[in-house]
């Protein structure tokens, strides 16, 4: 058992230790540097034989190219993704739906990309709907914290599925464990090119896909971003991007 005064001794040590991280910490984000979250979801970013690519980090590239301020991607389950810039102020999540529901909650840089949102079933499952009427007396599901959870609940379905990520909800579509998803069209595309088993059931909304910064995120490194986007989107830059992935043009 430690002595007393050691124990005091010991205690001291280790609150100086901890204060000391939280300083460095605080300190790693003092700069201009700026953090960019992001998930596995292709077209917009993924990773390919370990290269980070897609549309979304293509551009997010250039810009922050352009406008010279350091920067870093780190890419991770979305949930945490848009959590961290929710709540670290140097910190950017994108490709961010930018829905009511989280318009107030960050500082946009728009648009990267826009596309439609449609709901999706496993092929050969026998459902046949044409509207979310019909749609709501399935079992839809999606990630956790996606955007597609406020678009479902908005639209008033009952019973909504939520896993931990977009791969495991496709795992329950392509099992039968889940009934509908929504999906980007173009990533739906993207997942019958690969052999997926799945079916375009119908349209349910038209999204625009932006970079949502940190409330607390200086304004001018957001004019600057913003700045920069215009510059990719009026000199055709963000249309040969899209084009390259086989996306239309964004507007």
């Amino acid at each position: 058992m430690m002595r007393p005064k050691c124990a005091w001794r010991f205690a001291l040590l280790l609150a100086v230790t901890v204060m000391s991280g939280v300083t460095t910490a605080g300190l790693a984000r003092a700069d201009n540097s700026i953090v960019f979250t992001t998930e596995d979801y292709p077209p917009y970013n993924f990773k390919e034989n370990g290269v980070d690519k897609g549309v979304g980090y293509e551009q997010v590239v250039l810009m922050m190219k352009d406008i010279g301020i350091p920067y870093s991607i780190e890419m991770m389950p979305w949930a945490r993704a848009i959590a961290l810039a929710e709540n670290e102020q140097m910190t950017c999540v994108f490709s961010t739906a930018h829905i009511p529901e989280r318009d107030g909650r960050f500082k946009w840089v728009e648009p990267l990309l826009i596309d439609r949102n449609i709901i999706m079933s496993r092929k050969g499952s026998g459902i046949k709907v044409g509207n979310v009427d019909e749609a709501r007396h399935y079992l839809a599901g999606t990630q956790r914290d996606d955007y597609t959870q406020s678009l479902l609940e908005r639209q008033g379905f009952p019973r909504i599925d939520l896993a931990a990520d977009l791969e495991l909800t496709i795992k329950k579509l392509e099992s039968g464990r889940i009934d509908l998803m929504p999906v980007s069209e173009k990533f739906y595309h993207k997942l019958v090119a690969e052999g997926h088993p799945l079916e375009k059931q119908f349209v349910l909304t038209e999204q625009k896909f932006a970079i949502a910064c940190n409330k607390a995120m200086p304004d001018d490194l957001v004019t600057k971003m913003q700045v920069s986007l215009d510059r990719l989107i009026a000199d055709g830059t963000q249309a040969r991007i899209a084009a390259q992935y086989g996306l239309g043009p964004v507007n």
